[in-house]
């Protein structure tokens, strides 16, 4: 994925508590020691791969969507980056 993403695209993530103290998932790469926000294009390749993510026992988590522009607003005031994953949790695009 080497072209802009435009603003007002929805995209997919994964939150955490729906509907009650809700929080977009983030998560810290170990490699290269960035805390990282995991997002997607479609609803189906965030499904696929969150199967395989590493999550907390008995806390419900549920793919959303989320305007582009609002998910960067977010990432900037509490210091991640966004990274665009596969299916197999492979990086596509950093931002």
């Amino acid at each position: 994925m080497t072209t802009a993403i435009n603003k007002e695209k929805w995209v997919y993530v994964i939150i955490q508590n729906p509907g009650v103290d809700e929080q977009i998932v983030g998560m810290h790469d170990k490699e290269t020691e960035f805390d990282f926000i995991p997002a997607f294009m479609e609803k189906e390749t965030a499904e696929e791969c969150f199967i395989n993510m590493d999550r907390e026992r008995g806390v419900k988590y549920e793919v959303q969507a989320i305007i582009f522009e609002e998910l960067e607003s977010y990432a900037s005031e509490n210091n991640f980056q966004i990274f665009f994953l596969n299916k197999q949790g492979e990086i596509l695009k950093k931002i």
